[in-house]
């Protein structure tokens, strides 16, 4: 898919070839586009990852019509992250969208001590997707692998275990992982729900 990128910037670059001699680097970087303009925002504190790129075709009475389909993972790195899906006619539109997708699909997820999992979990998503998340000790790093390290990575864990066992799927498997996140809860978080302190949870 980086060819078709590469291809569509090519001919802006012929395009604007006269105006590139005479304004040196910043034509090459105006042309950079909209990623660059979303990271230069100070109110937009979220990092993009696209996990897939996919071209997907849909038949219809007058013919095939040919579309690319993108799955990103949004991030802050202090726990929030969000999966967005789109399609678009072109690999960079279809990016945008699902990065707005995403953002709008942000969840608030718990980060504990050692910037890793609060307890263990395994969830099941779409299409078969299961995921299971283990915490870990500091040093360990983020053993995990496909989307589910890009959501790990993104919502702001450094040590924790995490396994794809069921689908392939980085769609599902990144949901499912968001999903496994938003149902952890801190010791904090379980306390207050049971109208007792932390001494008196762990000494129960």
């Amino acid at each position: 898919m980086s060819l078709i990128v590469r291809a569509e910037g090519s001919e802006d670059d012929d395009e604007s070839d006269g105006r590139r001699r005479g304004g040196g680097r910043g034509g090459g970087r105006g042309g950079r586009g909209g990623r660059g303009g979303r990271g230069a925002k100070n109110d937009d504190p979220f990092t993009e990852n696209v996990v897939q790129v996919s071209r997907v075709t849909k038949v219809t009475k007058g013919g095939s019509q040919m579309s690319f389909r993108a799955t990103v993972v949004v991030g802050d790195g202090k726990g929030a992250v969000g999966v967005g899906c789109k399609k678009a006619k072109e690999v960079q539109g279809a990016v945008m969208k699902a990065a707005s997708d995403a953002r709008k699909s942000v969840v608030k997820v718990p980060i504990a001590k050692g910037d890793t999992f609060p307890h263990r979990v395994t969830v099941k998503g779409n299409g078969g997707a299961q995921i299971m998340l283990r915490p870990a000790a500091p040093g360990t790093g983020v053993i995990a692998g496909g989307s589910c390290r890009a959501v790990l990575e993104l919502a702001g864990y450094k040590n924790c275990f995490a396994k794809q066992i069921g689908s392939n799927n980085p769609l599902n498997n990144a949901r499912a992982t968001v999903k496994g996140l938003a149902q952890m809860r801190t010791a904090k978080e379980v306390a207050e729900a049971r109208d007792m302190t932390l001494e008196e949870l762990f000494s129960a």
